[in-house]
């Protein structure tokens, strides 16, 4: 039997419960744990917000053996790996960078129990809707005319800095003071405003048809956001965050990166969210948590724009695509293995963390063996959707399989320390002005294989023998 400490190693992780998690079996997060072995049934009634992999303390992953992660590993791992599962609006928030951080930790150790930075990627695994980042001036200016109620929670000197304003510098002071006013106005007259703001909305969403070129789609779909956000948390002026920040929708596959300092709430969808190892977030809006206003305000960049869309990077192909930040605690590959195919990945030489997101295969570190009659005999883990699994850095390069039989490809997503920190795939701000090449160098995956020495990565078909032989083997395996 090979050692443990080449071998990759089933995963059982940590599952949240926030209210605003999905519920029931519609959370990918619920099934997931389910799969992986850390619940023993679904409730149809509670919520499934997140799954943690990681070492951190507030959510420790364990392994099948009773161990922890960070006992398998030998030490914390630099990043938290997670399944979020969002029905509802996360809280208008920000995350600290280093400095920030510890000054937090020093002066509330209850609240912010890390002393370290928490810049995040999220990667889209169903159609995604957040907010993210500051809107130009511009726009926040035509909405300050259009919706008197907005304005009305503004100071008259942070709306005169607004229409003013004429370049980057008068640009982020009147982002800032507009910012600052909004979030310290009385609660009283922004409850009011909201309250005629909805009444007002809800009238013009009934009214006699309006054609569309009426009014730009981003001031359609700011309304709607409102509305639904209201109802989401009644009263709560946050609700009115679609003004001031920018609204996205992201498809499967797609990424952006959230620097330190930088306003998002995280609307409805689900994702694949990597960070560096911290919990710490600064709250404002939209939730019923701590919130902490003066510090936000504080330690906001105030640039403006949404953040930049990656893709991934082709490394070298599509069936592995690189999400790469420009931290260095982490980087996320996603993996597409084909029916009928086998994949080789790299030799990675650092902790890796995947787990599997769609389909199902079969998967192993064994140096590929025979028996006398040609019979594979190396040992096989099943990958079904939801389960994760530990990729200790000894082991050989991990080997994938997916049987003909399958109707579809397998997915998993995998992360461990940036590799490529020279050749991010996302900005180093996380927002931009224009559109912005980023380098997409080629993932340099190497393989201790004797059979393809210098291939970068070894994607061959899988002939119908060796699958009769493989799945007649695997059916005798207990996974």
């Amino acid at each position: 039997m090979p050692d443990a400490q080449d071998t990759i190693q089933p995963l059982k992780p940590v599952v949240k419960d926030y209210a605003w998690g999905i519920r029931g079996p519609d959370s990918r997060v619920a099934r997931f744990a389910l799969e992986s072995g850390s619940i023993s049934e679904i409730d149809p009634s509670a919520p499934y917000a997140e799954l943690w992999l990681g070492t951190h303390p507030a959510g420790p992953t364990m392994l099948e053996d009773g161990r922890t992660l960070e006992e398998a590993v030998g030490e914390p791992l630099p990043f938290l790996f997670k399944v979020l599962s969002a029905g509802k609006a996360l809280s208008i928030q920000a995350h600290p960078d280093k400095l920030m951080a510890q000054k937090l930790h020093q002066d509330n150790p209850e609240k912010y129990k890390d002393a370290t930075h928490k810049p995040e990627l999220a990667i889209a695994l169903t159609p995604f809707e957040a907010m993210c980042g500051f809107r130009r001036i511009e726009e926040i200016s035509v909405f300050l005319r259009k919706h008197p109620e907005f304005a009305a929670c503004v100071s008259p000197d942070a709306k005169l800095q607004v229409f003013m304003a004429q370049d980057e510098e008068t640009e982020r002071f009147a982002l800032r003071e507009l910012f600052s006013s909004f979030m310290h106005c009385d609660p009283a007259i922004s409850t009011e405003q909201l309250s005629i703001m909805l009444d007002r909305l809800r009238q013009e969403a009934t009214a006699a048809y309006r054609h569309p070129h009426d009014e730009p789609p981003w001031e359609r779909k700011a309304a709607r956001a409102i509305l639904r956000l209201a109802q989401q948390f009644p009263g709560d002026p946050g609700a009115m965050a679609p003004l001031f920040l920018n609204y996205l929708l992201i498809a499967p596959g797609e990424s952006f990166f959230m620097a330190a300092n930088e306003p998002h709430a995280y609307v409805a969808g689900e994702i694949i969210e990597c960070m560096a190892q911290s919990d710490n977030v600064v709250r404002a809006g939209l939730t019923g948590k701590f919130k902490d206003v003066d510090n936000l305000v504080n330690m906001l960049s105030y640039t403006m724009g949404g953040p930049y869309i990656d893709a991934g990077a082709p490394s070298p192909t599509e069936a592995i695509l690189r999400y790469t930040p420009p931290v260095p605690e982490f980087e996320v590959m996603i993996i597409t293995v084909q029916p009928g195919e086998r994949l080789t990945l790299p030799d990675l030489e650092v902790p890796a963390i995947f787990t599997t997101i769609e389909g199902a295969g079969f998967a192993t570190t064994s140096n590929q063996e025979q028996s006398s009659n040609g019979e594979d005999t190396s040992q096989y883990s099943k990958l079904n959707q939801g389960r994760s699994f530990y990729l200790p850095p000894s082991a050989p390069p991990l080997r994938l399989m997916v049987g003909l039989s399958q109707r579809g490809p397998m997915k998993i997503a995998l992360a461990h320390k940036n590799l490529h920190l020279d050749k991010p795939t996302s900005p180093l701000s996380g927002m931009h002005h224009e559109s912005e090449v980023m380098s997409q160098s080629p993932y340099n995956i190497s393989t201790r294989s004797p059979t393809h020495s210098g291939d970068e990565y070894i994607n061959t078909v899988v002939s119908s023998d060796d699958l009769t032989q493989l799945n007649a083997k695997l059916q005798k395996q207990a996974f």
